[in-house]
């Protein structure tokens, strides 16, 4: 395996992380809620993490590489801070006002990977079309968190 493909599978990798955290994070947030919209709508966010996940593990064999398939402890930690969280304020404001933190968190790493220009190729493009649905997700839960502050 070629240095770039090392580069890429690693980059590649830190989403998978990165994305389990996330569908995880949704999962819990689903849970937590009391109100059936967003229960719905965070339990399709979850799915949809997952189905990007297989797609950027798909790559990462692609590459010759062995994909991940957990979280990180930091995406652990954020879940048990979103629990003890809502033991204090159990409000859709707050759980959303997580999540949306956690969008941030997550843009963020697919921008980091993205701006990287030793990225193979198509590990760019496998990034790039996840990206897509990432910040299309940040923007809905930073919609919904401004929304909920100005009713």
């Amino acid at each position: 395996m070629n240095a770039t493909n090392k580069h890429s599978i690693n980059a590649l990798n830190g989403l998978v992380e990165t994305t389990l955290d996330s569908a995880e994070g949704y999962r819990v947030a689903s849970e937590d809620t009391t109100n059936p919209r967003f229960k719905t709508l965070f339990a399709e966010r979850a799915q949809s993490r997952r189905q990007i996940v297989t797609a950027l593990q798909a790559e990462v064999r692609h590459l010759g590489g062995h994909p991940q398939d957990d979280g990180t402890v930091l995406g652990a930690a954020h879940r048990v801070f979103l629990n003890l969280k809502n033991l204090v304020d159990d409000s859709d404001q707050a759980i959303v006002n997580e999540v949306e933190s956690g969008e941030d968190h997550v843009k963020e790493k697919y921008e980091a990977v993205l701006a990287d220009g030793a990225l193979q190729r198509t590990a760019r493009e496998a990034a790039h079309k996840a990206y897509a649905s990432i910040k299309a997700d940040h923007d809905r839960m930073r919609d919904l968190k401004r929304a909920l502050k100005a009713a």
